[in-house]
């Protein structure tokens, strides 16, 4: 399975396209999976083993509701450059063609916003900096979470 999965990534870097034209849904697709990955990887390694916990716990990360709420607290700090918030525009003021789940459009659209920052930071290489979004973005709600 190595094998074959190193075999994708040499495929995947030799693939030219040009990710700083993919549409704001396409940027949230990619940084959604990006974003769940990291989360469920945080919670195995914080010790939850548990299948339901990890469900109940990943929730207060990955809902459109949890990345609503980071993002305005994260805004409200300056955190996120012009540039990302342009990004981050693309991505909310995007047209989806499925409807909001459990929650309202607003809250939907900027999900999918910082989804597309995250999306995009992974697929220009911005690895430093997608690791700071990300961990900035945990400890927001692990912070919130206290209170």
């Amino acid at each position: 399975m190595t094998q074959l999965y190193g075999c994708v990534f040499f495929i995947i870097e030799h693939m030219s396209f040009d990710h700083k034209q993919l549409n704001g849904l396409t940027l949230a697709y990619m940084g959604d999976a990006v974003y769940e990955k990291e989360i469920r990887e945080y919670l195995i390694k914080k010790g939850l083993t548990k299948v339901n916990e990890l469900q109940r716990q990943s929730k207060m990360f990955v809902s459109a509701k949890a990345h609503a709420q980071i993002f305005r607290t994260l805004f409200d700090q300056n955190f996120f450059t012009e540039a990302e918030l342009d990004i981050f525009k693309r991505g909310r003021n995007s047209h989806p063609h499925t409807k909001a789940k459990n929650t309202d459009i607003v809250t939907y659209q900027i999900s999918s916003g910082v989804e597309a920052l995250i999306g995009f930071l992974y697929l220009d290489g911005q690895s430093e900096r997608l690791q700071e979004v990300i961990l900035k973005m945990i400890k927001t709600v692990e912070e919130s979470s206290k209170n």
